[in-house]
Parts: structure tokens; C-alpha cells; sequence
């Protein structure tokens, strides 16, 4: 056979011609860094991979098993590449992968069953168990027998065996293995893959983005984060306090973030975590057999779609904190200025802070030069400085359970910012003076933080009431009494230090009260008030809070008893023309017990007489009528009826008499009113 001779020029071009055609058909695994990571006070944080990428590229991005479902809620892709190769898509391992293909196998070692519920699943498979006499048979069961003195439930492995039907305790079998080579196969492989599958909590996302050329690319997510936390700092020494605060961020991730763009936003946004990577099987009902006719047609209306938000364009500062620092003081001007050999003033600190800024209703702060932070690492970065509004007072609190006042701030956040909550430590003179904290401060607002206790300044407290009787009326037989109730609190300190105390009394709010004295207030809360009080140097200095409330009390005449109508008779609390209407009251009312007493008399009268009759009876029937005691008798019979009789009219008159009294008693304290 002839050879086929090329030319070179002819061989370089075809090369030329098919390679670009053969890695044009396969994806090559690329890498996107970390360029952008704006983290949440509410505990997620968005992290945003940029980067160029050539050809069909393949990224493979390892989360936690526990991240995945945040992930597939908010993964978004920005690839250039034109979608030549067809649109992005991502593949990732299922949740069930593991467990399925555990229970592909004969030895079913899903679930991580035991060895009683690992033979339950062989029921019928031949084994030979050492006991330790070894026995072979096949497996019927495995069930739980009471066992022991106290009866606990052991498991036991029955088999069907050439002797007959046996059971074994689980617990005392020595080794076990299968007649059945297969079985023993599968028993090892299933056993090789969980030894492979030990990073069972590590899933790999491979984002496919096909493409031509190079181009820029993009993906965001947002994953569960440590939330970044905040610590700032309070000079009270100088002309105005200072003021600084510390953002403490981590990196908890496997991927190291090198010159990132950092935000840190302070919000409450809505988060959740949707069950999106774990298959889902929906239950389906079992129809019958349609055997005649045909199933009613139904219709669907069609749903909204939802809208496509494009990029938020970014948005400029609105509040930055600025602010020249003065020159460095003399050394010995600063050695005087503090019993610490000079400790400077935190104004005289140059710090780089972060850019802030509204986003919708939450505020972020942005780095402005790019952050490296590796894996696994924690930082703290320059969150906000500046000088201040801030007023040295000591604070009392009404039921605190201490004598002493706490020492603290009333500070104003006039920094343009929103400051998310945290801890700050207080100096004052040069010296670390105590910790305090603050909840989440709108810009503008005003806000207490204590760092200390003020032992110098000894606080005590007295109360008092009195009640003032302001109105009463009777209406319809109730007396209605109106009342006003002043509850009064005195505070009382000694100030022992050499310098004057602005102190700030919190007193609690009575409920339903109005403040009667003093009759102004620096702040109100839902709670309590707050009132100024000037303790000078040396001295002592009281204060004294009165609250007003209403109170009614209901009196209904008709339920009283002797006594008490006496004590309102009598009562000062009333009108003249109330006691004497009391009074009649009185006199209506003894009416009407005399009636009763009179009516009871009568009947226990009635009473004794038909006892008397009934034992006269019994007399006459032993003695006989025609003896000289049963005449006795028929005539002591014949003179009680006479009185029975005499008895029934009074009674019927006692009766009338009795209801006459009470219906006079009752009408005349229902139409009873009177007022004050």
C-alpha cells in the first residue's frame, strides 16, 4: 500500500480546525471566587461568586447538607456566555441516595438498624447462629419477649430449625453468618458503601454553564450565617464623648474570602428554610374502575406570575461618619490628663470606618476597602465613629432591691445611623469605667445605658395613700360612692461623694392613675416615668411622686344588715337628708321583722297545738271516751280547736301583715335616690 503524504501547512491547519471542536464539546470544572458577602443581623448572609469563566464550564460548590435547601430557594446566575451551549442548569446528589441504594441490597442497612431489626428484615433466609453451640435454620421472626424480674421486653430470633421451631435471645448470640453466599456479598458491599459514604454531611452542587469564549459570570446564594455582632466603645473625657463601634464577623465557610466586598446589614427581614432538597412523595387516592360514563370535565384558572426583579442598583451613602481627628496632644499634657499614665483620648484615634446606608427598612454598613478573611477565621472591623450627644446621670429604679442608683448614660444617637444592639464598654477619665448595653437605636432617638453602680449616692423609698370621698349618690336603693385615691411614693438620697449628682428617678406608672405631682416629667415609657432630681455634693435632696385614681364602690341597700345601716346612718360620708332617709329605712325595715317575728309566733303556735291534739288523741283512745278522763280529754280537744281556729284568722292577718311590711320596705329603697 501507497503511504499518504500531508503537507505540514495542510496537517497544522486541520489541527486548528478540530480542537477548538473537541473542547467545545466538554465541560471543564472551573472556579468562581468570592467576591461579594453581605451578612444579616437575622442570621442568613448572601454570598456572591464573580469571576471569568471560558467554554462550557462546570462549578462545583460544596455545602452542608443543611445548606442545601437555602441554597436551590435562592441560588441566581448571571452568565454572559450568550447560552449557545444551552441554558445554566445544576445537578446535585438526592438527599435519599445513600439510604436507596442501602436498600437495593438484600441486607437492607438502611436507617442504621440494629442487629434485631437488621435479621427482622431477612425473615426467611438461612443462617448459622453460634449460641454459643452453634444452630442453622431459617428465619421466622423477631419478637419481643418479657424477660427478667421487672419483666423488660428483650428481643428474640426464632427459627424454623431441622429439630423444629426455636428461639435464641439476640442478645445472646456469639456470631452469626449466612448460609446464602449472595447474602453474605451483599452484606459486605452494603457494609464497603457506608464506609465510602463517612462525609455524609458535605453535598456537592455542580452548576453546569455552558458558553462560548470568555465572559464575566455570576452566582448568588443565601445560606445560613453567623450573625455578626457589634461592641462599641464610650469616651465621656474630653470637650464631647466619643464614641465607637466594632463589627465582629465569621467566616465559618470552607472557601477562604479574599479582598471581598463586606456588608453587614441591621434588619429583621423574613427568613425561613423550606424543605426544597429532600424528595417529596405525595399520597394518591385509589379510584375504582369507571366502568360506565365518563368523568366531569373540570377547568383551572391560570395563577399570576410571578414578577422578575432585576438587581438592585447600588445605592449611595447616606450617612457616613466623618470627622478630622485633632492633633496628637503634647506628651505631657497627655500624662496629666490621665491617672493611667497618659491613656489618650479615643476622639484622638484614626479609624477607617464603613460606608452606611438605608436599604428599605433595614441599614447596611459596608467595608469600604476589600476584606480577606480565611475559612474557619473571625475578624473584627471599624464599624461606625464619631463624636456623641451623651449626659452623665445616675439612674434610680423604683423597685430595684438595691439602695444605690446605677451609673449611666443618657445618650442621643446623633451618629446619622442606625445602630444595630450590642454591648458597649464605657471609659471615662482615662480608665475603663464599666460594660453596658443597648437594644437596637433609630437614628435621632434617645436612649439609658447604665455601665456601674453609684455607691456614693444612698436612695430610699416611703409610701403613703389617702382616699377622698369626691360624690354619693343613692339610686334605686344602691349608694354609689366616688372616690379618688392618692398614692404617694417619697424618694429620699444622700449624696457622700465631692462631686453633684444629676439623678434620673424611674418611677412606675399605677395603672389607671393620672400624675398629680410633680407635675412635669423628662420621659414617660409605657411603664414608669422619669423625673430629674439635682442631689448636690455633700447633700441630700427628696423627691416626691403622687398619683391620682378613681375608685367606686357599690353599696345595695337592700342586702344590709342592722349594723351596717346603723354605721351609714351615722356616716359623715353622707347628706343630712341621706341619713334621715336611711333612718326611715331603718324604721320600714323593723317594721317588717316584727311582722315576720309576729307570723312566726303564730305558727309555732299552730305548731304546738296540733302536737297537742295529736297526744290528746292517743290519750283518749286508751282511757275511753265515757270515763271521767276521757271527758277530760274531749273537752281539752274541743278547746284547742276553738283556739286553732282563732289562730288561722291571726295567721292569715300576719301574713297579710308581714308581705304589706316588706313590700312597703322594698319599694320604698327601690324608689329611694338621692344625690350629693
Amino acid at each position: 500500500m501507497r503511504a499518504l503524504s500531508v503537507p505540514l501547512s495542510l496537517l497544522a491547519f486541520i489541527i486548528q480546525l478540530v480542537l477548538p471542536a473537541m473542547s467545545a464539546g466538554a465541560q471543564s470544572t472551573q472556579e468562581l471566587p468570592v467576591t461579594r458577602v453581605a451578612l444579616f443581623s437575622s442570621g442568613v448572609g448572601y454570598f456572591e461568586h464573580r469571576g471569568q469563566l471560558q467554554g462550557d464550564a462546570v462549578l462545583s460548590l460544596p455545602f452542608r447538607t443543611a445548606e442545601v435547601d437555602d441554597v436551590l430557594k435562592s441560588l441566581v446566575v448571571w452568565d454572559l456566555g450568550g447560552g449557545k451551549a444551552g441554558s445554566p442548569s445544576v445537578s446535585y446528589p438526592s438527599l435519599e441516595t445513600l439510604d436507596k441504594a442501602l436498600q437495593g441490597f438484600r441486607v437492607d442497612l438502611s436507617g442504621a438498624p440494629g442487629i434485631a431489626q437488621m435479621l427482622a428484615r431477612l425473615r426467611g433466609a438461612e443462617l448459622v447462629v453460634d449460641t454459643p453451640e452453634s444452630v442453622t435454620g431459617r428465619i421466622v421472626t423477631v419478637e419481643q419477649r418479657p424477660s427478667g424480674m421487672d419483666g423488660s421486653a428483650r428481643p428474640w430470633l426464632v427459627l424454623a430449625t431441622a429439630q423444629g421451631v426455636m428461639a435464641v435471645p439476640v442478645d445472646g448470640i456469639a456470631a452469626f453468618r449466612f448460609v446464602d453466599r449472595g447474602l453474605s456479598d451483599d452484606f459486605d458491599k452494603a457494609l464497603a458503601l457506608l464506609l465510602g459514604a463517612r462525609d455524609a454531611d458535605r453535598r456537592t452542587l455542580d452548576l453546569q454553564l455552558p458558553g462560548t469564549g470568555t465572559r464575566e459570570s455570576a452566582i448568588g446564594y443565601v445560606v445560613a450565617a453567623p450573625v455578626w455582632k457589634v461592641s462599641y466603645r464610650l469616651d465621656l473625657q474630653g470637650g464631647k464623648p466619643w464614641f465607637q463601634g466594632w463589627a465582629v464577623v465569621d467566616n465559618p465557610s470552607d472557601q477562604d474570602w479574599k479582598e471581598v466586598s463586606l456588608s453587614l446589614v441591621s434588619g429583621r427581614p423574613v427568613s425561613f428554610i423550606q424543605n426544597l432538597y429532600a424528595p417529596l412523595w405525595l399520597p394518591r387516592p385509589v379510584m375504582p374502575l369507571s366502568i360506565a360514563g365518563t368523568a366531569t370535565a373540570r377547568t383551572f384558572d391560570s395563577g399570576f406570575e410571578a414578577d422578575l426583579y432585576a438587581e438592585a442598583e447600588e445605592a449611595t451613602p447616606m450617612a457616613e461618619s466623618r470627622r478630622s481627628m485633632p492633633a496628637q496632644a503634647p506628651m505631657a499634657k497627655r500624662a496629666a490628663e490621665s491617672a493611667f499614665g497618659g491613656a489618650p483620648l479615643l476622639a484622638r484615634s484614626s479609624v477607617e470606618t464603613t460606608v452606611a446606608r438605608s436599604a428599605g427598612d433595614q441599614f447596611e454598613f459596608t467595608v469600604k476597602k476589600p476584606v480577606t478573611l480565611e475559612r474557619r477565621h473571625s475578624a473584627m472591623i471599624p464599624l461606625v465613629a464619631g463624636a456623641l450627644s451623651a449626659e452623665k446621670v445616675s439612674i434610680y429604679t423604683q423597685g430595684s432591691g438595691g439602695s444605690h442608683p446605677m451609673l449611666g448614660v443618657h445618650i442621643v444617637n446623633s451618629t446619622g445611623m442606625k445602630l444595630p444592639a450590642g454591648p458597649i464598654t464605657v471609659f471615662d477619665g482615662g480608665a475603663y469605667a464599666g460594660d453596658a448595653l443597648i437594644e437596637f437605636l433609630p437614628e435621632k432617638d434617645k436612649r439609658l445605658v447604665v455601665y456601674g453602680e453609684d455607691l456614693s449616692v444612698t436612695g430610699d423609698e416611703s409610701t403613703s395613700s389617702t382616699t377622698e370621698t369626691v360624690g354619693v349618690s343613692i339610686v334605686k336603693g344602691v349608694m354609689l360612692f366616688s372616690r379618688r385615691v392618692t398614692y404617694s411614693r417619697t424618694y429620699a438620697f444622700r449624696n457622700a461623694s465631692a462631686n453633684p449628682r444629676s439623678l434620673l428617678v424611674e418611677h412606675r406608672i399605677t395603672a389607671g392613675s393620672e400624675l398629680v405631682a410633680p407635675i412635669s416629667f423628662d420621659e414617660k415609657t409605657e411603664a414608669l416615668y422619669r423625673f430629674p432630681l439635682a442631689v448636690p455634693a455633700g447633700g441630700q435632696a427628696r423627691l416626691e411622686v403622687k398619683e391620682r385614681s378613681p375608685s367606686q364602690e357599690r353599696v345595695v341597700l337592700s342586702s344590709l344588715g342592722a349594723e351596717s345601716f346603723l354605721y351609714w346612718s351615722s356616716s359623715k360620708e353622707l347628706t343630712p337628708s341621706m341619713r334621715e332617709a336611711l333612718r326611715k329605712a331603718i324604721d320600714l325595715r323593723k317594721r317588717t321583722e316584727d311582722a315576720k317575728r309576729l307570723l312566726a309566733d303564730l305558727q309555732t303556735r299552730k305548731t304546738e297545738l296540733g302536737n297537742d291534739q295529736s297526744r290528746i288523741r292517743q290519750n283518749l283512745d286508751a282511757v275511753g271516751r265515757d270515763s271521767t278522763q276521757g271527758q277530760q280529754y274531749l273537752k281539752r280537744l274541743l278547746d284547742s280547736e276553738t283556739e286553732l281556729d282563732k289562730l288561722a284568722i291571726k295567721t292569715e292577718e300576719a301574713k297579710k301583715g308581714s308581705l304589706d311590711a316588706q313590700a312597703a320596705y322594698e319599694n320604698y329603697l327601690g324608689g329611694l335616690s338621692l344625690d350629693k
